[in-house]
């Protein structure tokens, strides 16, 4: 199964995200190498994020990245 790279970019006033396939790869090592790579070249106080997926299908890596997920509780020692 391939890694994807996205940019996901917020949309303003909305629980909206826009997602952009930046790049594919085989291996983990160059999607995490590229990733750094277009961090890096963000802007400081952006609101854009690179995230690499791992999946099956280009489909299933942006129905994981838009899927909402819950906040995990904190215990009180891990605070």
């Amino acid at each position: 199964m391939p890694y994807y790279v996205y940019r996901i970019t917020p949309v303003t006033g909305s629980m909206v995200r826009n997602l952009e396939k930046l790049n594919q790869f085989d291996s983990f090592r160059e999607a995490k190498t590229f990733a750094r790579e277009q961090r890096s070249q963000l802007e400081e106080g952006s609101t854009v994020t690179i995230k690499v997926m791992f999946a099956g299908s280009e489909l299933e890596a942006e129905e994981r990245l838009l899927e909402k997920r819950e906040k995990p509780i904190v215990m009180e020692w891990e605070k």
